[in-house]
């Protein structure tokens, strides 16, 4: 009898240890998913600040100026439910802008811009890279909150469930193609 009752403590000991790692490793993602999207705002942000400041800087042609302005003023100001399309429509701005190597160049012959042309090009490519680590971590959290076990024992808490960030992100291919920047 007393050796029945060490080992259903045994196996109960073991269960709550494994529960309590599992518990652990679900919150460690949670905060990775934190630092991730906290990762994803800043370059978000710089992005949209650097267009704003080359839209204001009097490098591109007027139409050119208002189009990144407004996408980035909109990008910046955008409220967290309509955050994914404000930035979907400063890509697409980017894109149409910054389309061909000529703009590019364009921009890089006057005084100041080799520098705005790099910061921009630095900053659309660190903006998929810092998506795609924030949506690794919440495909991570969201395959561990499906297990029976994190469910049965309510192991997630109240924490709602992470969301991944959707957004057209793609670089315009004068910026993303240029070597050594």
């Amino acid at each position: 009898m007393t050796e029945t009752l060490i080992w259903i403590v045994v196996a109960l000991v073991a269960i709550g240890l494994y529960l309590s790692w599992t518990a652990g490793r679900l919150d460690r993602l949670h905060a990775r998913i934190d630092a991730a999207r906290a990762a994803l705002d800043a370059q978000l942000l710089r992005r949209a600040s650097v267009t704003q400041e080359l839209a204001t800087s009097g490098v591109l042609d007027p139409a050119a100026s208002i189009v990144l302005y407004e996408a980035a003023h909109a990008a910046r100001q955008a409220e967290e439910e309509q955050r994914e399309v404000a930035e979907s429509e400063l890509s697409a701005a980017l894109r149409a802008v910054f389309g061909e190597q000529a703009q590019v160049e364009a921009v890089r012959e006057v005084p100041g811009g080799e520098e705005a042309a790099g910061e921009l090009a630095q900053a659309v490519r660190r903006v998929p890279m810092a998506r795609r680590f924030h949506n690794d971590s919440v495909r991570a959290a969201r395959a561990l909150r499906r297990h029976r076990k994190v469910r049965w024992f309510r192991l997630a808490g109240h924490a709602p469930s992470p969301l991944a960030f959707e957004m057209d992100d793609e670089p315009p291919t004068a910026l993303a193609d240029r070597p050594g920047t």
